[in-house]
């Protein structure tokens, strides 16, 4: 016993070294908090280049700190680090679309089928967000609506009541955006999609779980369709 606790102590000491990378890796990890943000809402789209100078300027900090947010970031496959040209965000193929499109279909029918037992609160975050696009469509702010579009879908999934659900559609909120930028016209994407987060969400309150099972099934793979056929219409 008095060895184990030996050895503890000599590895936990072992950390003092890395004690400096603390204070950076913290604010690199709020820093991509930031970008992820922004990319989430469509502020960063797909193919922007992310300048250093500029990045660092705008959010004071440093270069070491970037770096350590840009690598976050690649982790999480939002942005790419190409040799001798920089920083860019990422640009999706139509494998990754079939990818996140088979993920969030998981994410997204663990809440479906928890709906008739959700908390109130959560089932009223589907509505909130559903209004968020509907007012968004008035506005013709087809950028907002995406956006609120992705707070439908994290709310769908929430009804599970999973923090690890809940967090994972989190980071593939982003993702998703990127997705949509392969769309020509935002309107025209999202317009027939509105309305069908409309019944969805009628469905869900309604508690015919059954009939929101095949509504959320045929819009996944109608919305993952539509954005793979716009990318091979646009080539390489």
């Amino acid at each position: 016993m008095v060895g184990g606790e030996q050895g503890a102590a000599g590895a936990f000491g072992a950390l003092a070294a890395d004690r400096g990378r603390l204070e950076r890796t913290g604010v690199a990890q709020r820093v991509a908090e930031v970008l992820r943000e922004h990319i989430t809402e469509g502020r960063l789209a797909p193919g922007t280049r992310l300048l250093e100078e500029a990045l660092g300027e705008a959010l004071a900090v440093s270069r070491n700190t970037l770096r350590e947010a840009f690598r976050l970031l690649v982790d999480q496959r939002l942005v790419v680090h190409e040799l001798n040209r920089g920083v860019f965000v990422r640009v999706l193929t139509p494998l990754d679309v079939d990818d996140i499109f088979t993920l969030r279909l998981a994410l997204e029918m663990a809440g479906v089928r928890a709906a008739r037992h959700a908390a109130p609160e959560l089932m009223a975050r589907v509505r909130i967000a559903l209004a968020q696009a509907e007012a968004a469509e008035q506005r013709a702010d087809w950028v907002a609506v995406g956006t609120a579009d992705l707070r439908f879908h994290h709310a769908v999934a929430a009804l599970a009541g999973s923090r690890r659900i809940d967090d994972c559609m989190s980071r593939l909120l982003a993702e998703l955006r990127l997705a949509f930028g392969a769309v020509p016209t935002a309107d025209g994407f999202h317009e027939p999609f509105l309305r069908r987060n409309q019944i969805l969400a009628g469905l869900l309150e309604s508690g015919e779980s059954d009939d929101a099972e095949v509504e959320l099934t045929r819009y996944l793979d109608d919305a993952r369709r539509v954005i793979v056929h716009a990318m091979r219409a646009a080539g390489p």
